[in-house]
């Protein structure tokens, strides 16, 4: 059995929890569109196109075709729409595919449609806007006031986010936030909607906290690991204490039967007048899933052996113990030919 784990970017420890998962069973590959050391970790790997780039998907197929690859798992964001988009090209080929339907994964990355289904499903989440007029009219009459996050409609990581305290400073980060959207690999997704592409949503503070919500293939809840955020740095978080939390987990729960997604959803958070607000949803292994990893739960084994055709093991993905765990930087020698 073999495994192609796209879009790896610098996650080193996601290709080695695959590679211990598989042990003698098959070989783990990644793709990335430059080069980074998790490439090396893996036991082969391909320099891909950029994901909107026409040859992309091509490229994949000829590696996974090449390599015997049987599944694919995507690590990032925009890589899990396009994926989406082509699963019959992978599935011609009996490879699985490992990723939500598109619809699913649209309310993820679409910001505006995570308020909207947040909204409609009845959890609470901060005020968001999409037009500009609207947010003047709710400042006018006091239901909002400043300050006021601006960010990317279609974002990721900390690209393009700002908190202005004034009509000025909202007009001015606002222009700066489209900038950096036709500036970064944001415009991709947003260029389907690029007039609106920004929003603005209401700013508030609290302990914030993060959820891996654990399904599987076929969109079924299994478990929910809440963690408490303790340090950040550039959208991801460094130091996290999993925590034995039931309300964070039942929100788990309600998100995953209403968005039925597969396998992990990473969920940020904010506790706030007494209520978890939802910030973000991410339909992928997070920045927050090697805390939930270290502390028991093994989706990459329990994936490896639903592949097998077992059944699930809850003692493969449930939290075995609840610690603080802080993500570590580490220097190494590059290959003389990169």
């Amino acid at each position: 059995m073999n495994i192609l784990l796209t879009s790896v970017g610098r996650r080193t420890y996601i290709v080695e929890y695959f590679k211990k998962a598989l042990k003698n069973k098959g070989k783990v590959y990644a793709a990335n569109s430059e080069y980074t050391y998790a490439l090396e970790k893996a036991d082969g790997f391909v320099i891909t196109p950029l994901i909107y780039n026409n040859n992309y998907i091509d490229t994949l197929l000829s590696i996974c075709l090449k390599q015997q690859i049987d599944c694919i798992i995507s690590l990032f964001d925009i890589d899990l729409y396009k994926l989406s988009q082509n699963k019959q090209v992978f599935e011609k080929h009996d490879i699985k595919v490992l990723v939500s339907n598109e619809d699913v994964i649209s309310i993820c990355n679409d910001k505006w449609q995570t308020y909207n289904f947040c909204k409609d499903n009845n959890f609470y989440t901060p005020k968001t806007y999409i037009n500009f007029d609207d947010v003047l009219n709710d400042l006018n009459i006091g239901t909002i006031s400043y300050p006021l996050v601006v960010k990317p409609r279609w974002g990721m990581g900390s690209i393009g986010l700002y908190i202005a305290d004034s009509y000025d400073e909202l007009k001015v980060f606002i222009r700066k936030v489209k900038n950096e959207i036709k500036n970064t690999y944001l415009k991709y997704e947003s260029s389907f909607d690029i007039e609106h592409s920004v929003l603005i949503q209401e700013c508030i503070n609290g302990d914030e906290y993060n959820i891996d919500i654990i399904n599987d293939f076929n969109g079924n809840y299994l478990l929910s690991s809440p963690k408490r955020k303790i340090s950040m740095r550039a959208g991801e978080t460094d130091i996290a204490q999993v925590v034995k939390n039931n309300d964070l987990e039942n929100l788990g729960e309600h998100i995953s039967k209403k968005l039925k997604h597969i396998l992990n959803l990473d969920l940020d958070c904010i506790y706030f007048c007494g209520k978890y607000y939802v910030i973000d949803l991410n339909c992928r292994m997070g920045g927050g899933f090697p805390f939930s990893y270290l502390c028991g739960v093994n989706l990459p084994l329990q994936i490896v052996r639903w592949l097998e055709g077992q059944s699930t093991d809850f003692d493969l993905i449930n939290v075995r113990q609840y610690k603080s765990l802080c993500k570590n930087i580490v220097p190494v020698i590059l290959n003389d030919g990169v």
